[in-house]
């Protein structure tokens, strides 16, 4: 019986033609696919005495491998027409498609220009690990264990360390664990910046994101004051925004510095008349500053008796949303063409 089928599926198989990709798989349910005919018989050979189950199953994969013989063929024989299809459309009367360059993402264009700006101040640009321990993201720098930002809805942990906080491993919040880094294994004079990416556990809005990009900057030497801390900033504005750029510093609170500092810059868009970038008030915030914690220093392996130095650290995003008029943050990680296509030549 089976042998009488399979006669008659050779006769088919040989007088079938395939000229469509719908014929094709046709082709394929039938005879190739686990509940085509061929697969039937196989299940069928458990029914046949054992003495003809060898020569059955023989018979069988001849059948099988002409089946797939004649499916292989057909395939390459569509192949090789819808390639000759697709050479025979092309319409060499045509004009050209011009050449269309790309752009840089806005948060490039920014970085570069901070980058430059600090670079002409004598400031170098250092890099660290996005993995990092608690110790050198907050331990170092002045963090109680009890600070908030140590909690789970602000820091992404990867592994908690075996009852000693300090081994915690987690993704950094901020840029400051290179300045530690810096710190540990360089003497003073240290003039530095530090450019990044960060992570921390916020919702995703038009005014927050959980992957931002920070600069920050450490500047360590014997003198430094805050003064130095102010001139530098106020430059920072003047070459980033406008040259009638003013600053205010107003007092804050930072575990790493002491004092501290918001930065505010003049409105450049209002002139300080008021409008809804600056809320009416003719300031925006740009970064936060201080000098260093002696603390900091102490825990670095610098004498904060022989040195000072000032910090800062400001968002790249932020920069780039008030040089570009940008109002929704979640535009520099969409991808969408139409926005970045508008930085053509920033």
């Amino acid at each position: 019986m089976i042998t009488e089928k399979v006669k008659e599926l050779l006769t088919e198989i040989d007088q079938s033609e395939v000229t469509t990709e719908e014929a094709l798989e046709t082709f394929r349910l039938r005879f190739i696919s686990k509940k085509g005919v061929v697969a039937d018989l196989f299940g069928s050979l458990k029914e046949a005495a054992p003495e003809d189950r060898r020569a059955l199953g023989q018979t069988l994969n001849e059948l099988k491998n002409r089946v797939q013989e004649r499916f292989d063929k057909f395939s390459m024989k569509l192949e090789e027409g819808s390639s000759n299809d697709t050479e025979s459309s092309v319409d060499l009367t045509l004009p050209v498609v011009p050449n269309q360059t790309g752009s840089l993402h806005p948060l490039t264009i920014v970085r570069r220009r901070i980058i430059e700006i600090f670079e002409r101040m004598g400031f170098n640009v250092a890099d660290g690990p996005e993995i990092e321990t608690d110790w050198y993201n907050f331990g170092a720098l002045n963090f109680p264990d009890n600070h908030p930002a140590r909690e789970m809805q602000d820091t992404f942990f990867i592994e908690k360390g075996a009852g000693d906080v300090k081994d915690d491993v987690l993704l950094r919040t901020h840029t400051s664990n290179v300045q530690v880094r810096l710190m540990e294994h360089k003497k003073p004079p240290i003039r530095s910046i530090m450019p990044g990416r960060v992570f921390r556990n916020e919702a995703i809005s038009a005014r927050a994101h959980c992957i931002f990009h920070q600069v920050e900057g450490l500047y360590v030497d014997t003198d430094v004051s805050f003064k130095d801390l102010k001139d530098t900033l106020f430059h920072f504005a003047k070459e980033m925004f406008s040259k009638d750029s003013q600053i205010r510093l107003r007092p804050s609170y930072f575990p790493f510095t002491e004092p501290s500092a918001e930065i505010d810059v003049s409105c450049f868009i209002c002139k300080g008349a008021g409008c809804n970038v600056c809320k009416y008030s003719g300031w925006v915030e740009i970064a936060g500053s201080g000098m260093v914690d002696p603390n900091v220093l102490s825990n670095c392996g610098i004498d904060p008796e022989e040195y000072t130095g000032f910090a800062f650290g400001m968002g790249i995003e932020r920069i780039a949303m008030l040089r570009y008029g940008i109002k929704d943050l979640r535009f520099f990680t969409e991808n969408d063409v139409r926005f970045l296509g508008q930085f053509k030549g920033a």
